[in-house]
């Protein structure tokens, strides 16, 4: 049935996406006259090229902004529901509150176009509000579509066609971004907005889930790592609570601050279990979590065939789409000092760790992270 629904997502996602690539060819009919005619005068090879890719052009434009209203709705929503401003990123863009200012610096996540991180009011009687932060987004693109709607209706009264189809583009483009992460799907290796909402208010435990990870975010950002925080918030959920996408979060938190204390083989037992298991756990946490297996398995008894196994195709796919990723890269160095015995190699992973370092939002990632690749490099002077 999880498959299945998975499917329906990506179903309903790609076929909001054609709905815009017509949009697209609609917009560039009305380019097509013009471009023969500039032809017939002995136009330039570049006007011609411009005016023939400049429908591409306002649609990346218009995916741009859209991307950006997207992430100011979860902000404007959030702050009138009693939030704190956290961290604000479009693209690997990104500004993050620490020490009481707001700080430029560079972060990505495989599977998504920007992020609103929040720190969350104070539980009141086991609630907090949660519905107008995580749909925030998507209302804020719908309210543009209308808008959008709006001046095209104003641009063909006025006979402006040109204007008015591109404003056609952007409310089309708006109601596809509300569509898409308003309605619950499971997109690939994340969760959008629609279901975030749906899974947090299934319980009172996903509820407090929710609540956690935002407290763990203000935490990180605040420079305090996951071995420092409080234990209580680490407990890892019941075997029935971990089917819940939310709850399942926690699980996950769980096992990396086992990391972080550096307790490798409870680590590595309890994402054994969890992998093994039918959970809500996102891909890209899964394929995460292979990669810390893999670290245990290099600082423990090194089986190459269990570390071939757990380097499948997902865990590759997604070490490669988020490869400037702390976690990431410590794995890679471990695996090229430890189970390659490649120095020189091992040697350029460190210094892209440095390099990416400089402008990484969250310096106690980085310093957990630094710990671990030192633990490598004991166990390759042991060796």
């Amino acid at each position: 049935m999880k498959k299945m629904k998975e499917k329906i997502g990506i179903f309903l996602a790609i076929a909001l996406a054609c709905i815009f690539g017509a949009g697209i060819g609609w917009l560039m009919a009305d380019y097509a006259d013009y471009n023969a005619e500039i032809n017939r005068t002995g136009a330039s090879v570049g006007e011609t090229l411009f005016q023939a890719a400049k429908p591409l052009i306002i649609a990346y434009v218009w995916i741009g902004v859209q991307t950006i209203i997207h992430e100011a709705g979860h902000l404007v929503f959030g702050l009138l529901t009693g939030y704190h401003f956290s961290s604000f990123r479009i693209g690997s863009f990104m500004w993050v509150k620490r020490e009481g200012r707001i700080r430029f610096a560079r972060y990505s996540l495989a599977g998504t176009g920007g992020q609103c991180l929040l720190a969350p009011p104070d539980m009141q009687d086991g609630r907090f509000p949660y519905v107008l932060y995580h749909m925030g987004g998507s209302l804020m693109n719908l309210l543009s579509a209308v808008l959008a709607g709006g001046i095209a209706a104003l641009c063909h009264s006025m006979g402006a066609e040109t204007a008015g189809k591109s404003f056609v583009i952007a409310a089309a483009i708006g109601a596809v971004y509300a569509l898409i992460n308003g309605i619950p799907m499971r997109l690939g290796t994340i969760d959008n907005d629609g279901y975030n909402a749906c899974a947090t208010g299934k319980n009172p435990g996903a509820l407090r889930a929710n609540w956690l990870q935002l407290k763990v975010n203000e935490q990180m950002t605040a420079g305090v790592r996951l071995k420092d925080m409080p234990e209580a918030w680490f407990a890892m959920p019941a075997d029935e609570e971990m089917k819940n996408g939310m709850t399942a979060v926690v699980g996950v938190f769980a096992c990396n601050r086992l990391m972080d204390e550096k307790r490798f083989a409870e680590a590595d037992r309890e994402m054994e279990r969890l992998l093994s298991m039918d959970t809500g756990i996102v891909g890209l946490h899964r394929s995460l979590m292979k990669g810390d297996r893999i670290f245990c398995e290099l600082l423990g008894e090194g089986r190459k065939e269990r570390i071939d196994k757990l380097r499948d195709k997902e865990q590759r796919k997604v070490a490669k789409a988020m490869k400037k990723f702390p976690a990431v890269l410590r794995t890679e160095y471990a695996y090229a000092l430890l189970e390659e015995k490649d120095g020189e190699k091992a040697g350029k992973i460190r210094e892209e760790f440095e390099k990416m370092a400089e402008k990484y939002p969250y310096p106690c990632d980085i310093e957990a992270e630094r710990e671990l690749m030192e633990t490598a490099d004991s166990c390759s002077r042991e060796g």
